[in-house]
């Protein structure tokens, strides 16, 4: 059985975390309102920063799944077939009341980029990867163009091994991390200064970068103390497609009964709702192996009643290592 690794999960729920509060800002009359401050530190900080991390995620755990089937399954790419043709069925049902969702375009993506990609050696998987987020950004401007490259991306990573990844020497990362950060900051003043918005390829370029840096800090603070803090964003990791679906229909009932039009109210909702997850994703995973949706998708897949009670993966998953390497 292939084992789960916490940094990939903690790095789903930080994902989650982003993604909730842009779309409870997306959902409400706040987005695009007004040029201040308050507008352009959504911009650069939260808007088109976790989808990024969140794709690339996907294609990390894409490979991660069709390594577990393989240990059960003659003909894994078949399951993995199945698994994201129930996915258009979730993404379909989820765009009925959130039109900008992205669960459909991943499994559709999935299907016409990863699953073809299985067939090719990692490195080609990478370079293909690389090239094609490059041109997602410089070319198409970013947005939903960006996924096919980024799931090669973090399929190609995955496919390399990505414990050697989530394993680099703690100075390297910093190095990196460094160099990324002050990018960061350079692409972000610029955009700010050139009043470019979504859809522009400096934006795009922006928000991929920062987005890069938010998963390398994210890294280097697992090697430190804040690695049992952290560790707290496992469970709702663990239970993405329940998070992101739950979050629409949280977001859509508050909204359904009380007018949200300002940044402050709609990133507290987006807080807010992040924090109901993480509870409800804690306290649900101390008595079953997966969450609902996951229980839910996992039998489809499988056209079998999978156990959902019993011997329990722990939250965290296992480490990949990598306790303060110098």
């Amino acid at each position: 059985m292939v084992a789960r690794i916490v940094e990939v999960d903690v790095l789903r729920g930080f994902a989650l975390f982003g993604i909730s509060v842009v779309n409870a800002v997306e959902g409400s009359g706040a987005a695009g309102a007004g040029d201040g401050a308050v507008y352009w530190g959504y911009e650069t900080l939260l808007h088109q920063r976790f989808f990024p991390i969140f794709s690339f995620l996907f294609g990390v755990s894409f490979g991660l799944f069709l390594d577990a089937v393989g240990e059960r399954s003659r003909r894994p790419r078949v399951v993995m077939l199945a698994r994201l043709g129930f996915l258009m069925l979730f993404g379909a049902l989820h765009r009925v009341l959130q039109p900008d969702e992205v669960l459909l375009s991943y499994a559709v993506v999935g299907v016409v980029v990863l699953v073809p990609a299985s067939f090719l050696s990692g490195r080609v998987v990478l370079a293909l990867g690389s090239v094609a987020t490059a041109a997602g950004v410089l070319v198409a401007g970013g947005g939903s163009l960006l996924i096919p490259g980024l799931f090669l991306f973090g399929y190609g990573v995955q496919r390399g091994g990505v414990e050697g990844f989530l394993e680099l020497a703690r100075k390297r990362l910093v190095v990196v991390f460094v160099g990324a950060f002050l990018c960061a900051v350079v692409l972000n003043v610029w955009q700010v200064g050139s009043g470019s918005g979504v859809g522009a390829r400096l934006a795009a370029v922006a928000g991929v970068v920062t987005a890069a840096t938010y998963v390398i800090a994210i890294l280097l603070l697992l090697r430190w103390r804040a690695r049992g803090l952290l560790g707290v964003l496992a469970p709702v990791g663990r239970m993405a497609l329940t998070g992101y679906i739950g979050a629409t229909l949280i977001i859509w009932a508050v909204d359904y009964f009380v007018e949200v039009s300002d940044y402050g109210t709609a990133v507290a909702l987006g807080i807010g709702v992040f924090l109901a997850e993480l509870a409800f994703s804690t306290l649900w995973l101390r008595h079953a192996r997966y969450g609902p949706l996951e229980w839910v998708w996992r039998c489809l897949t499988w056209w079998d009643v999978v156990p959902i009670r019993g011997q329990r993966e722990p939250l965290g998953g296992r480490s990949s290592g990598g306790g303060g390497r110098g």
